[in-house]
């Protein structure tokens, strides 16, 4: 039951995160300096790989994040959601701060990816206490 609950977590995840980035798409391009073409595409377009790679990563994510919501005693859905915010706010989004400092990218693109990462883990909390 345990991996379902880490599955189900990472497609909630997944979901959120085409939304997010349809609706902050031209915003995010422009923040990340990825070149488009003429269409207004991004270069060389985005592979199925990209995509399957990402699922298999968010799925690294909830996986830990249920193996240390257990250890830590994290149970109902109110302790998963802040737990999950936490996670993405406090931990997650500070990373990507720090490599978009090094990288030089504006603090636009920290706060696109970083409000995708609190809200996904905060529904990956939400997901994983349901069951």
């Amino acid at each position: 039951m345990e991996f379902l609950n880490v599955l189900v977590a990472a497609i909630g995840a997944f979901a959120l995160g085409s939304v997010w980035y349809m609706v902050l798409s031209e915003q995010w391009i422009e923040a990340s300096g990825v070149r488009c073409g003429p269409d207004g595409k991004p270069e060389g377009g985005m592979k199925p790989s990209i995509f399957a790679m990402s699922f298999m990563l968010q799925l690294v994510v909830a996986g830990m994040m249920r193996h240390t919501f257990a250890l830590s005693g994290i149970d109902g859905i109110g302790k998963g959601l802040v737990a999950g915010l936490g996670v993405g706010l406090f931990f997650i989004t500070p990373w990507i701060g720090i490599n978009n400092l090094y990288s030089m990218r504006p603090a636009k693109l920290t706060l696109i990816d970083g409000g995708y990462a609190t809200l996904a883990c905060g529904i990956m909390g939400l997901i994983l206490t349901l069951f």
